[in-house]
C-alpha cells in the first residue's frame, strides 16, 4: 500500500489495514464440518488506546518528512537517514498518549481526588501510582497556568517513568529569566575542561572565576560492582529468566552511574550560567581522545561532552552567549601574556612556563584565559540574543524551582544551590 508521508495519511492507512484480512483472520468450522475464513483484523486493537498507534504514525511521518527534506536540501544540518525498524528487544519501550478533553474532563488527570495526590490517570490504562509529589503540577493545572498535552510512558533499566508534557506560558525562559542590560553582562569567561580539575573558569584578565576539583567519578566508584554484575550475566543461560533479571540489575547499576554524573554536571552548569553571561568552550574531539586506552575511562567518566551540551541549552534559556573555539586552537600551548605558542605539554606538567616572556601560570588557568581572549577577539560586536516571550520555548521541567531569574553577581551562589530534581532529566 502506497500512502503519502504525513501523519494523518499514515493513520488513515493503518485504520484501513487493521480491519483487513492481512491484519488477522481465522478459520471457522460450522456444524457440517465445512471451514471458512473469517476476517478478524487486529483482535487486540480494542485493548490498546488508539492514540498509541496514532502517535507512532505521527512520529513515522515526521521522520519520513525529515528524510525527504534532507535529501532535497530543504532541511538544514547534517544528512538524515531513512527511518529504521526498531526491534522490541533492542529499544527502550515507550509510547505516547495525547490528552483529550471531553465534556470538560481531561483524559489525562494528575492527582485525581478518587485516587490520591500521587497518582495519574491514563486512558485505557487507569490510575497509576507515582513516586514523585504532584502538588505543584496540580496547582498549576487547577489555576489554569498549565495544560497537559501529552504523557509519555517509558521503561529504562527496569523502571517505568511517566513524563507529562505541559504547555505553560509562565515557564517560558524569556519570562523566567529576564535578560540583563548589555552593560551589565560582563566579559567573556573561558572554561577549560580537564581530568584533575573538571572545570577551570577564568576571564581575560587572568582572574580565576571557578575551579571544580575532585568530581564524584561515579564510574570508578561503581566499577567493582559493575564487574561483579557483568560476571553474573555471563554465567546465566541465554534466554532464561535468571539472565533477564541479571541484565536488569546491571542496567540499573549503569543507570545510577549516569544519574550521579548528570546531577553533578547540572550543578556545575547552573553555577556557570547563573554568574556569567558569556562563556567560551573548546570544541574537543572527544571521540578521538577516547582512543587513548589509558585515559578513555577517565574521559568518559568526566562527561565533557555532556557538560558542554548542558551549558549550551541552559545559557540559551537565560539569553546568554556560548561560543566554541576551533578544535585546533592551541589554548594549552599558547602563552596568555605574550601570545607565543610553545611546544606541547605532557599531562604531568601542571604549571605553564613561557620561554619567551617568562610568564608562569597554572596550566588550566592559562588555557581558560586563552579561550576567553579568543572569544573576545571573535565576538566584539555581538549582542546577547533577544527572545520573543510569545514564541514557543524549549521543553522545561515543571518541577524545576527557580528564583527571580536575574543572575546574581559572581560569588553569590555556589554549585550546591543549583541541583536538579532527583528523578528529572534536562
Amino acid at each position: 500500500m502506497v500512502v503519502p508521508w504525513s501523519g494523518f495519511d499514515l493513520i488513515n492507512a493503518f485504520n484501513s489495514w487493521k480491519v483487513s484480512a492481512q491484519a488477522g483472520r481465522r478459520f471457522v468450522v460450522d456444524s457440517a464440518g465445512s471451514a471458512t475464513i473469517a476476517t478478524t483484523g487486529l483482535s487486540w486493537r480494542a485493548q490498546v488506546c488508539q492514540q498509541v498507534c496514532e502517535e507512532a504514525a505521527v512520529d513515522l511521518g515526521r521522520a519520513l518528512t525529515a528524510w525527504a527534506d534532507s535529501r532535497s536540501g530543504k532541511r538544514p544540518g547534517g544528512r538524515m537517514g531513512f527511518p529504521t525498524f526498531k526491534r522490541k528487544s533492542r529499544t527502550q519501550p515507550s509510547f505516547r498518549i495525547r490528552c483529550k478533553t471531553k465534556a470538560g474532563r481531561a483524559s489525562i488527570r494528575v492527582g485525581d481526588p478518587m485516587a490520591g495526590p500521587r497518582s495519574i490517570c491514563l486512558p485505557r490504562i487507569g490510575v497509576l501510582g507515582v513516586r514523585e509529589d504532584t502538588r505543584r503540577l496540580r496547582r498549576m493545572i487547577r489555576g489554569g497556568r498549565a495544560h497537559i498535552r501529552y504523557a509519555t510512558v517509558s521503561c529504562r533499566a527496569g523502571r517505568w517513568t511517566i513524563t507529562v508534557t505541559v504547555e505553560a506560558a509562565h515557564l517560558h525562559p524569556a519570562r523566567q529569566h529576564p535578560p540583563r542590560p548589555h552593560a551589565d553582562s560582563g566579559g567573556w569567561v573561558g572554561i577549560d575542561r580537564g581530568l584533575t580539575a573538571l572545570v577551570v573558569a577564568a576571564d581575560t584578565t587572568g582572574r580565576q572565576r571557578l575551579r571544580v576539583t575532585d568530581p564524584p567519578r561515579p564510574l570508578r566508584t561503581a566499577l567493582p560492582r559493575l564487574r561483579r554484575l557483568s560476571r553474573q550475566v555471563t554465567r546465566k543461560r541465554r534466554g532464561s529468566r535468571n539472565r533477564a533479571e541479571a541484565v536488569t540489575r546491571l542496567a540499573r547499576a549503569h543507570h545510577r552511574v549516569a544519574n550521579v554524573r548528570r546531577h553533578f554536571l547540572h550543578k556545575v552548569a547552573n553555577h556557570l550560567v547563573k554568574t556569567h553571561d558569556r562563556l567560551a568552550l573548546e570544541d574537543l574531539y572527544t571521540a578521538g581522545l577516547l582512543r587513548n586506552r589509558r585515559l578513555a575511562a577517565a574521559i568518559s567518566d568526566a562527561g565533557w561532552g555532556q557538560l558542554a551540551r548542558i551549558i549550551g541549552y541552559k545559557q540559551h534559556w537565560r539569553g546568554g552567549q556560548v561560543t566554541r573555539a576551533p578544535r585546533w586552537y592551541p589554548s594549552t600551548k599558547m602563552c596568555s601574556a605574550c601570545r607565543i605558542v610553545g611546544p606541547a605539554l605532557p599531562l604531568s606538567v601542571r604549571v605553564f612556563r613561557c620561554d619567551g616572556c617568562g610568564h608562569t601560570a597554572d596550566r588550566d588557568v592559562n588555557a581558560a584565559v586563552n579561550l576567553a581572549v579568543w572569544a573576545e577577539q571573535h565576538h566584539i560586536h555581538t549582542q546577547p540574543q533577544t527572545r520573543d516571550p510569545e514564541a514557543r520555548g524549549p521543553v522545561t521541567k515543571a518541577s524545576r524551582r527557580t528564583g527571580s531569574g536575574q543572575r546574581p553577581s559572581a560569588g553569590a551562589t555556589s554549585p550546591d544551590d543549583g541541583g536538579t530534581h532527583r528523578y528529572g532529566h534536562p
